[in-house]
């Protein structure tokens, strides 16, 4: 039957029973094997980087007036506003127009018998600029609408016309003069 505790305990020798040197370091080594390795939790950095994905999404695609005239800091004047500022398909129509312009007038002889018929076209095309320079002025204080951009790239291209008209007069010109030299001699 069941022995009595006193008699198990009679029979006990007590041992004195002596740790190791390095008792300690056996049991932290015990311990660190024995229990689960605990995950280094990166949620917060999960969060972290979430939030700057949505702020720099939000900075970039952040609805703004599609017409904003800049400002020049030295002088606080702002400056006109034109086709390019709209979109970028307008920035290639204004361009593709400009250079046209530019290459048109580089591309012209001024000489002595030309030169009261430039003088004219070139008043034509002054006022064409004033009346865009306007044009971009009611952009920029209207804003954005339809009428405005048409009548914009209608002054480009007429301008760009009176120069072809202009360079097309001065070769009939041109071709007049050395039809006359060449039935003089």
């Amino acid at each position: 039957m069941p022995e009595d505790i006193r008699n198990l305990a009679k029979d006990f020798r007590h041992k004195s029973v002596g740790l190791s040197e390095n008792h300690e370091e056996k049991f932290l080594k015990k311990l660190q094997e024995e229990l689960p390795k605990r995950k280094k939790s990166f949620t917060w950095i999960y969060a972290a980087a979430s939030i700057l994905l949505m702020i720099g999404l939000g900075v970039k695609f952040y609805p703004t007036n599609a017409v904003e005239p800049t400002i020049d800091k030295e002088n606080n004047v702002q400056s006109e506003v034109n086709l390019g500022d709209i979109s970028p398909e307008m920035q290639k129509i204004e361009n593709y127009y400009l250079t046209a312009i530019n290459y048109e007038i580089a591309s012209l002889e001024v000489t002595t018998e030309n030169k009261a018929l430039l003088d004219e076209y070139f008043e034509e095309i002054s006022k064409l600029d004033v009346d865009y320079k306007r044009l971009n002025q009611k952009l920029k204080t209207d804003g954005v609408n339809n009428e405005t951009i048409n009548a914009l790239i209608t002054n480009l291209q007429l301008r760009l016309q009176l120069l072809i008209q202009l360079k097309d007069q001065l070769n009939d010109l041109q071709s007049k003069k050395s039809k006359n030299e060449n039935f003089s001699a």
